[in-house]
């Protein structure tokens, strides 16, 4: 008899676990509190290492119909606008690596993996369902969901975000995510309306006191991502992150940036367009594998691991997670408890690492005083180099552990 994942939330990270559990032979049941799967959020920088992971489940073609191949990262102070570094992307890094570097609206990353899933007889999606309540862990996994049908599954995996209201219960974690004091102000504009200057094929970042921002392609070209991150304090309301945005704060914020970023950023609205604002919050780097499985329940992307965006692997680690869950899920010779475990083990410390190197990331983007300026320098110097990060882009975490 077939078994089944019971699969709480449907994100990238809900849909990626359920795309796993398929390839693994499992059957997957699916359960979004959502009615329907609307287009929300903004871009999504994509390595290699997550690229493979996608072509690994037949989704080159359907990848590359909808994202965008950047030729290039080019890094920018923030104040004098100068460029500091560039390291080429392209070609080289298929090259390199394997798979290429792409960059995609997240609801387009969303949707792939959705009518991917949808595709497969054993993936069932439940959309106006969410799992409220987790009522026995033993031989069996049982939830409740909010229309109060109760369902059994062999395994559990938690993919309701960085806010999961039931990993507390289950880890015995009462813990919140922590207030990163950062806040991302984010916007999608149609590439026709883009300054003439701006409209092309690169990532770039500017890097400021207590700011830096970045901006990219998406949809082939046809729309740019505009991200800038200040410092200051989040909203009361953590849970409805969300918010409306002023974009008069945002231009007061970056007052003393570059006046070509100034012009960049007071196009969104006078394109007609709105800044949306996401307080960014996370989680401590994880300590050890019992913060991603314990006993037959899994965690997967941010109910796991939430991270702040300085090494651009959010959604790439929940797919990355995915794929391990896939590997571990198809262990047939060992209880689903102990592939879990395995799961655990193969995935925490790449997590942690990610998790602890995008915090320091955060740092030195921010960065001050002598320390700006020995960044600066560096880049000056070493550029490419310190642009390019060989351990994560040539890793996937799948490395066998033992129990």
């Amino acid at each position: 008899m077939r078994k089944q994942v019971l699969i709480a939330g449907g994100g990238i990270a809900g849909m990626a676990a359920a795309l796993g559990a398929s390839h693994a032979g499992w059957d997957a049941r699916l359960f979004e509190r959502a009615q329907e799967f609307s287009e929300v959020g903004a871009g999504v920088q994509l390595g290699p290492n997550v690229v493979r992971r996608l072509q690994a489940w037949g989704l080159q073609k359907a990848l590359h119909a909808v994202a965008s191949v950047p030729q290039q990262l080019v890094a920018r102070c923030g104040r004098s606008g100068k460029v500091l570094a560039g390291a080429p992307l392209g070609q080289s890094m298929v090259d390199r690596y394997g798979a290429a570097y792409v960059t995609i609206h997240r609801a387009d990353l969303h949707s792939l993996l959705w009518h991917a899933a949808s595709e497969r007889a054993d993936v069932f999606i439940n959309p106006g369902q969410e799992v409220v309540e987790v009522l026995g862990t033993e031989r069996v996994t049982t939830i409740r969901t909010s229309l109060n049908k109760e369902i059994e599954g062999d395994a559990l995996m938690l993919a309701d975000g960085v806010w999961s209201k039931l990993r507390g219960p289950l880890l015995g974690d009462a813990s919140r995510p922590r207030v990163s004091g950062h806040l991302a102000y984010r916007a999608l504009l149609p590439m026709a309306d883009v300054p003439a200057g701006w409209r092309s094929n690169e990532v770039t970042v500017w890097l400021g006191p207590h700011m830096h921002a970045v901006h990219y392609p998406v949809r082939r070209g046809e729309m740019m991502n505009i991200v800038v991150i200040i410092e200051g304090p989040a909203p009361e309301d953590m849970e409805h992150w969300d918010h409306a945005a002023n974009a008069q704060a945002l231009e007061q914020a970056l007052q003393g940036c570059s006046s070509i970023l100034q012009d960049l950023v007071r196009s969104v609205p006078a394109a007609g367009k709105a800044w949306r604002l996401w307080p960014l919050s996370d989680r401590a780097p994880l300590q050890g594998p019992e913060g991603m499985a314990q006993g037959l329940v899994g965690l997967i992307g941010d109910a796991a691991h939430p991270m702040r965006p300085y090494l651009a692997q959010g959604a790439g680690m929940a797919i990355e997670d995915a794929a391990e869950l896939q590997r571990a899920l198809a262990m047939d010779d060992l209880d689903v408890a102990l592939r879990l475990r395995r799961y655990a083990l193969n995935r925490w410390e790449r997590n942690a690492r990610v998790q602890a190197r995008s915090i320091r990331n955060g740092n030195i983007f921010h960065a001050t005083g002598p320390v700006r300026w020995g960044r600066d320098l560096s880049m000056r110097l070493l550029g490419a180099r310190l642009m390019d990060v060989p351990w994560l882009y040539r890793g996937d975490g799948s490395s066998a552990s033992l129990l």
